[in-house]
C-alpha cells in the first residue's frame, strides 16, 4: 500500500513538473509583459521620472499635482465621464433593440448579424479614418445635405459643441455589433414555455419585452453593460484619431491625457499616477455595478 502510495505521488509530481514545463513560456510572457509593468508603473508613479535624466522620489507629489495644478487632468476626467454617460446607455439600448428586431421571423437575420458586425472586427483605424473623411466639411455627410436639402451642416470635427458627440456616435456605430450578438444569443435560449404562458396571460409587444423579456436576460445586460462601462473608460483611439483630442481639450478623455503626459511630454511619473487614478476608478465603478446587480439582476428564470 506505501509502495503504491509513493508511486502515486512521484507521478504526481513528474506530472506537476511536466504541466509547469508547458506552462512556463506563458508564465514567463505573463511576467515580463504583465506583472513587471505593472509593479513598475506603480513605484514611477512616486517619482519625478523623466524618459531621459534622474529619477527622484516625490512620494504623492504626482497625484497632488494632477488633482491641483494640472490645467488638462480634470476636463479630461470630465471628458471621459461624459463619453461614458452618452456611450453606454446609447450602445446597451440600441444593441438590444437590435437583438430584439432580428427575431427568429426575420430572413437573413444571419447575414444582417454578420453585416452589423462588421466594424467591430475591421481595424479602428480603418474606421475612424472613414468616418473622419464622411464628418469633413468636404465629406460625405455635408455633399449629401447639400445636395439633397440645400443646408450646409457644420464642421462637426472642429465644433466643440458636435466634436464629442460624432466621437460618441463612431463608438456606437463601431461596438453595435459586439453587444448585439450577446444579447441575441441570450434570447435564443430563452425558455419558449415562458413566453407562451406570457402570451397567453395577455402579454404582447412592449409589455412582452419589458416585463418578460429584459429581465430573463438581465445576466447578460449585465455583463454587456459592464464591459461596455470599463470599455468607454479606457477609450482612446476614436478621439486620437478622430479630432485629436481638439478642439482644444474639448474630446480629450483621461487615457489620451496619460499617452500625452508620458509620451508627448516625457513625464513618465505623471503618466503613471494618472493610470492609477483611471485603475481605482474603473474598480470602483465595476465594484458599484456588482454591488447594485441584486436589486435588477436574475439569474434564474
Amino acid at each position: 500500500m506505501t509502495t503504491t502510495v509513493r508511486r502515486r505521488g512521484s507521478l504526481a509530481k513528474a506530472e506537476g513538473r511536466q504541466a509547469l514545463g508547458f506552462a512556463s513560456p506563458a508564465l514567463v510572457g505573463l511576467a515580463v509583459f504583465t506583472i513587471v509593468p505593472v509593479v513598475l508603473s506603480i513605484v514611477m508613479s512616486f517619482f519625478d521620472w523623466p524618459t531621459y535624466g534622474e529619477k527622484t522620489f516625490t512620494g504623492l507629489d504626482n497625484y497632488i499635482t494632477l488633482f491641483t495644478s494640472s490645467p488638462d487632468f480634470w476636463p479630461a476626467l470630465r471628458n471621459t465621464a461624459v463619453f461614458t454617460l452618452l456611450y453606454v446607455p446609447l450602445s446597451i439600448v440600441l444593441s438590444l433593440a437590435l437583438a430584439m428586431g432580428l427575431g427568429p421571423r426575420i430572413r437573413g437575420r444571419g447575414a444582417l448579424r454578420v453585416l452589423f458586425f462588421i466594424p467591430v472586427v475591421t481595424p479602428m483605424v480603418a474606421n475612424v479614418l472613414v468616418w473622419k473623411m464622411m464628418l469633413q466639411p468636404q465629406g460625405l455627410f455635408n455633399g449629401a445635405a447639400q445636395s439633397w436639402f440645400g443646408i450646409t451642416l457644420p464642421n462637426f470635427l472642429a465644433d466643440p459643441s458636435w466634436a464629442m458627440i460624432m466621437v460618441v456616435v463612431m463608438s456606437v456605430w463601431q461596438g453595435l455589433g459586439y453587444n448585439m450578438l450577446i444579447f441575441s444569443a441570450a434570447l435564443e435560449q430563452l425558455p419558449e414555455s415562458v413566453i407562451e404562458a406570457a402570451r397567453i396571460d395577455g402579454a404582447t409587444g412592449l409589455r412582452m419585452q419589458w416585463s418578460i423579456v429584459v429581465p430573463m436576460i438581465s445576466p447578460a445586460i449585465f455583463f454587456a453593460t459592464i464591459m461596455t462601462m470599463i470599455t468607454s473608460l479606457q477609450v482612446f483611439a476614436q478621439p486620437q484619431l478622430l479630432t485629436g483630442g481638439g478642439p482644444g481639450n474639448a474630446t480629450q478623455p483621461l487615457v489620451q491625457f496619460i499617452y500625452n503626459q508620458g509620451f508627448k511630454f516625457q513625464d513618465l511619473g505623471l503618466a503613471a499616477a494618472g493610470a492609477w487614478i483611471l485603475f481605482a476608478l474603473i474598480i470602483v465603478i465595476t465594484a458599484l455595478q456588482f454591488g447594485a446587480q441584486k436589486k435588477w439582476v436574475h439569474y434564474e428564470h
